[in-house]
């Protein structure tokens, strides 16, 4: 479990909660989800003396929920808003195990698509947040502040960017970063898609059974973070809802401005990137179309050579039928010649109707 504390223009880390917050600024305490029944006491000391009330067992409950979907929920005293950020390729191969797809296979991206909920406790003078274990998002997060700033252990420290002026907009700044990262994966995944779909409808390529079922991964991950990214957008719209209805007394009207606006940018970007999944999954469909398309024209191609082949012998075996009548007397049967200038006849035929199906493109080379 990590404390910082963020005051007018600095921020610093702790090792044990202070008696109150700093006078204009607030407390950040994170930890992992595994070291939530650990500390379980001191958050609840903290959000007792400096948050104004206790966590709440059902809440408490939520948070230790590894599987939560995005939600908010909130009492007189605390906002809790659940987001699901999208988990970095090693916790993805780590759920996938040995088993999962090579990372050289089609479409192996989508199927490394997996989410993890982190947890935020929104008081006004306090945050806390519960992450899954070994996640960086936050650690990441204090270094984005701290990049060209001094820094000692227990010591203030200066930072140059633009510190958060409160909790809820710490919040709203992390909530940011992990919408950000879908859209980072929105390029990974429509260049996977679009080199799946060229691969799918190459001439000289059939498709097999690998190809359908990655296809359905494909799909079923599309679907996913649709759902996914409604989830996001509700939860972060029922936040500024909440915001609007019942503002914060002791926040200035100018700090409320921009914190309603901030807000209004994470739902901007999560309709993004619903959006982006949308015409991916509209790509794959048409994909899927224009294959059955391809196939179809390739079959009446085979279907139109094979006509005009069989169309070509048919006079042939008009000819060979009729000669192979048994009559005693029939014109050129008892001829010296007879055999050649049949031979030479059924030869010229099928030349002339060959060049003629040709000429009509009735043979054409199959591809």
């Amino acid at each position: 479990m990590q404390i910082v504390e963020f005051g007018a223009g600095t921020l610093r880390f702790l090792d044990h909660l202070p008696p109150q917050a700093p006078e204009g600024g607030f407390l950040w305490i994170f930890l992992e989800r595994a070291q939530l029944e650990q500390h379980l006491p001191q958050l609840q000391r903290a959000a007792a003396h400096i948050g104004g009330s206790q966590l709440l067992d059902l809440h408490v409950k939520d948070l230790g929920n590894p599987g939560h979907p995005s939600d908010y929920d909130y009492t007189s005293v605390y906002d809790l808003v659940i987001f699901r950020r999208l988990a970095s390729e090693a916790e993805a191969d780590a759920e996938l195990g040995p088993r999962g797809p090579r990372k050289d296979a089609p479409l192996a991206p989508f199927a490394r698509v997996r989410t993890r909920a982190v947890g935020f406790v929104v008081f006004d003078r306090l945050l806390i947040t519960v992450h899954p274990e070994g996640c960086m998002a936050a650690r990441t997060f204090v270094e984005r502040y701290l990049q060209d700033a001094l820094q000692s252990e227990g010591l203030s420290a200066a930072a140059r960017n633009r510190l958060p002026a409160s909790a809820p907009d710490l919040m709203l700044r992390m909530l940011n970063m992990m919408v950000d990262s879908y859209l980072d994966l929105r390029r990974t995944l429509s260049a996977e898609l679009d080199r799946w779909q060229h691969m799918l409808l190459a001439p000289s390529r059939q498709a097999g059974d690998g190809d359908w079922a990655a296809l359905m991964t494909a799909r079923n991950a599309l679907h996913t973070l649709q759902d996914l990214c409604e989830e996001q957008n509700d939860a972060v719209q029922e936040w500024l809802d909440a915001q609007r209805e019942q503002p914060a007394p002791w926040m200035p009207q100018a700090e409320r401005d921009s914190l309603l606006a901030r807000g209004r940018d994470v739902v901007e970007h999560i309709q993004r990137v619903t959006h982006h999944v949308h015409r991916m999954e509209q790509s794959a469909e048409t994909a899927v179309q224009i294959h059955f398309s391809a196939v179809g024209n390739r079959t009446n191609d085979i279907m139109r050579t094979l006509t005009a082949l069989t169309a070509i012998f048919l006079p042939l075996n008009l000819i060979v039928g009729f000669f192979g009548m048994n009559f005693e007397f029939m014109p050129a049967i008892h001829h010296q010649s007879g055999f050649w200038w049949t031979v030479a006849v059924m030869v010229t035929i099928a030349l002339v109707t060959g060049v003629v199906f040709w000429r009509k493109r009735y043979l054409t080379r199959m591809r």
